[in-house]
């Protein structure tokens, strides 16, 4: 005889009588039905307009079928809030059914479904069996025509989730899963990954400002909240949590920036508990590294997460070169500072271990972090391929003992400088990458980096600034690497000689040439004292200060100790060290500008010929050793000679620096005097123009060379009979020259000679001829009686005095002074 309990049975033994109570009838169902129940939005939910109209048109694509989209992304980004959003609107638009299951086990999962199938009166469902109940829900799912939206929130394991995804062959259900894991077992089936990051610049303003509103407390807006935003990586939990701590404590965006912005002050500090306004139940540290105990425990390279990820918070979250994982530097760390897998913790001893890590090992790791989105491993963004949010760095690197950070600093800066090309101007890109991770470094551990002396990394880092045409940043570099060095390792150490040489070349490159004269003096004397007079870096001080002496128009000091640089280095260095061909090519310009050209040309073809030879045709020095060769023959006169070098120098130009560099530009300015030489004035005022604009943008409208593009423009409109323009253009030229460059420099006597000249051509024949007697003067005092550039003035104001215009070659007027 079979039993007569069931789970809607009682049986109670009263005086020897059975009373059999039967099931209840089953209650109908109110439509709609929630069961979860949803989270709540946070305050000032920002809609995420961006993201969902990519879900949409994901959903949209369907088809009929369900179509689960897997929202994947670090802690903090918001994901569960959008899932809720989404679940709200499903209830509004008419949804029957929403299901909410956390889906970090598979128990947890099976319990809702199993509560969902009797809330809805599934049939089969009679509670005896969870899981027997929950299969019968997804049975329900795949065949009803009831619209329904399920979300399985936080996934934590595809293979647990893997038997329970919900299928709708009515094409009236949809799912929605979030999940940390970037896995592709995730979108299997007819699911599709929907990267989830932070908020957008528009959206993080907008919540901050609504947040902070809703409290009356719009005063704590100011003209930092951008900053604040962005300081703060956009991250929705960390906005949230500093937007409540500024409401608890009335700091105001900046007072709560400069807070965030110490380095000593940790994340649980600015982003407390006590700011967890929204019930998220975790400190942010913990949640932005809530996976990494899960990527230890996933097999493989477990244990290489733990120092992988410290090496990465130590540099640029805007991304590192995916190469770097391969270096010699990183992989003997890896090797000696592997972590213990909560495994191997579990385990009476250690495994034994192999001997050393490989770079597929160093790979593997990268990619077990990418797959639990603690960082993200793109190889198709190189050179920024390795990227992480700059708050799961700070958190990572708040959780790095004290003691474990002084490797950690000198394993990555000997890496970033393994993967720095050399020379680096043919990978803008790369360098530029290379440079913001030296910098994020030296933020973070500086002083690692100057124990017991400068790191070769921070030297490298300034050389490149200078080598990529970047004066300004290169000046701002050197002032505090010069600070740095002084208060780390002293004013005579060496580095710090080092350190105000740099600088000095720096303020040269940026116009600023007295400074630089100045600074070079001061450290040649210093080098001299320390090092000795013959030592390189002594050289190299005094062949920085004769480039400094021609620069500023000091040419009979230039050449003096150019030919002295040259003799020693070809002495101590050797006749093809580049320091010599370097040498050898200043003390060829020194020589063109005091008018010796054939001598010039004769040693600017030695130059390039050794450097071809030593550093390659490519070569960035080998370029600018071109160049120079291409101004020594326009000064020659060997026109076509200079047109086609330049035209193959721009070319190569072009491809190995860009077109951008202050070199580039220069080759162009180069072959635009070549164009106006050979009287193709229209060529030359195109190419001269666009000049123009590059330098004004990419060098300031103040930088010398800017003032020498706008003074060989002149000369173009002039040649072109546009007299009125090049007046105008000219004043300013030498207005800006002489405040800029001083009074007596060579390219100011340039400008107003050639300003005389156009003034001599519009009819101001008397402000000609007073203008052209000062540049006399001045030319016969600064350059010397012989010359060329005097003897031609002194000609041109002979022929203006006897009202007989002098100045005509080959039909052509001639104008000199060019840069």
């Amino acid at each position: 005889m079979g039993s007569a309990t069931g789970p809607y049975s009682q049986v109670t033994n009263i005086a020897e009588q059975h009373i059999h109570l039967t099931p209840p009838r089953r209650e109908e169902v109110v439509w709609p039905v929630e069961v979860g129940p949803v989270p709540e939005l946070a305050t000032a939910f920002q809609p995420r307009t961006v993201v969902r109209e990519g879900v949409d048109a994901a959903r949209a694509s369907g088809e009929g079928v369900v179509l689960t989209q897997v929202f994947s992304g670090g802690g903090g980004v918001g994901k569960s809030q959008l899932a809720a959003a989404y679940a709200g609107q499903a209830l509004a638009e008419g949804a029957e059914l929403v299901v909410w299951a956390t889906a970090g086990d598979e128990a947890q999962i099976m319990a809702q479904y199993a509560q969902a199938a009797a809330r809805v009166g599934v049939p089969g469902a009679d509670g005896k069996d969870l899981e027997e109940d929950a299969r019968a829900f997804c049975g329900w799912l795949a065949t009803t025509s009831r619209r329904w939206l399920v979300v399985l929130d936080d996934v934590t394991d595809p293979v647990v989730v893997e038997p329970w995804w919900p299928v709708s062959r009515t094409g009236t259900g949809w799912v929605l899963a979030t999940t940390r894991l970037r896995d592709a077992r995730l979108t299997g089936g007819g699911r599709r990954r929907v990267d989830i990051g932070v908020y957008t610049p528009e959206e993080a303003a907008a919540y901050l400002h609504t947040r902070l509103a809703g409290e009356d407390m719009e005063h704590l807006v100011d003209e930092q909240a951008g900053q604040l935003a962005e300081a703060l990586g956009y991250l929705p939990l960390a906005l949230g949590h500093a937007a409540a701590h500024m409401i608890n404590e009335d700091l105001s965006c900046t007072a709560y920036l400069a807070l965030f912005q110490e380095e000593e002050t940790r994340l649980e500090e600015i982003l407390p508990a006590t700011a967890d306004a929204e019930g998220y139940g975790r400190q942010v540290t913990a949640t932005l590294l809530l996976a990494l105990d899960a990527a230890q425990r996933a097999d493989g390279n477990g244990e290489l997460v733990v120092p992988v990820l410290r090496l990465a918070a130590l540099l640029d979250p805007a991304g590192h070169p995916h190469t770097l994982w391969a270096t010699e530097p990183v992989l003997t760390y890896l090797t000696g500072h592997r972590t213990e897998t909560p495994t191997e913790q579990a385990q009476q001893g250690p495994a034994p271990r192999p001997a050393a890590v490989t770079a597929g090992q160093a790979r593997a790791a990268l990619r077990l972090l990418h797959r639990y989105a603690l960082l993200t491993c793109d190889t198709r963004a190189e050179p920024r391929a390795v990227r992480i949010h700059a708050l799961t760095a700070r958190a990572a690197r708040e959780t790095t003992l004290g003691h474990q950070v002084p490797d950690l600093a000198t394993t990555a800066a000997d890496a970033l400088l393994e993967v720095w090309p050399d020379p680096d101007e043919p990978h803008p890109d790369l360098a530029a990458t290379l440079r913001t991770n030296s910098e994020a470094l030296s933020t973070h551990a500086r002083q690692h980096l100057w124990h017991p002396e400068g790191h070769l990394l921070l030297f490298h880092a300034g050389t490149s600034l200078i080598n990529a045409g970047l004066p300004s940043a290169a000046t701002d570099y050197w002032q505090s690497m010069t600070a740095d060095s002084t208060y780390f390792l002293g004013p005579d150490h060496p580095d710090t000689l080092t350190c105000r040489h740099s600088l000095a070349i720096s303020h040269g490159q940026n116009g600023r040439l007295y400074d630089a004269i100045n600074l070079h003096e001061q450290v040649l004397t210093d080098r001299e004292r320390i090092l000795g007079p013959q030592h390189p870096d002594t050289l190299r001080t005094r062949h920085s200060l004769a480039v400094s002496y021609g620069q500023a128009g000091r040419i009979h000091e230039a050449i003096a100790l150019g030919e002295q640089v040259l003799t020693d280095t070809e002495r101590i260095l050797g006749p093809d060290h580049p320091d010599t061909l370097f040498s050898r090519s200043s003390l060829a310009t020194f020589y063109r500008q005091a008018g010796h050209t054939q001598d010039a040309i004769d040693l600017l073809q030695q130059v390039l010929a050794d450097s071809e030879r030593t550093l390659g045709p490519h070569h960035p020095n080998t370029l600018a050793s071109r160049n120079n060769l291409v101004t020594s023959y326009l000064d020659a006169g060997r026109t076509q000679d200079a047109i086609n070098l330049s035209e193959q120098i721009l070319a190569d130009s072009e491809r190995i620096l860009g077109p951008h560099h202050p070199n580039t530009l220069q080759t162009r300015r180069n072959l635009a005097s070549s164009y106006w030489q050979a009287g193709r004035i229209r060529e030359a005022i195109a190419l001269e123009e666009q000049v123009l604009a590059d330098s004004e943008r990419v060098l300031g409208p103040q930088h010398p060379d800017t003032l020498t593009t706008r003074h060989n423009l002149a000369t173009s409109y002039w040649q072109a009979g546009r007299t009125q323009d090049a007046i105008n253009l000219q004043e300013q030229v030498l207005a800006d020259s002489e405040r800029i460059l001083g009074p007596h420099h060579p390219n100011t006597l340039a400008a107003r000679r050639n300003l005389a000249t156009s003034y001599w051509q519009a009819g101001r024949t008397q402000d000609a001829i007073n203008l052209q007697e000062q540049v006399l003067a001045d030319s016969e005092r600064i350059l010397g009686h012989e010359h060329p550039d005097t003897v031609l003035v002194r000609e041109v104001l002979s022929g203006w005095r006897r009202r007989q215009p002098r100045g005509r070659t080959g039909g052509r007027r001639r104008w000199p002074g060019r840069g």
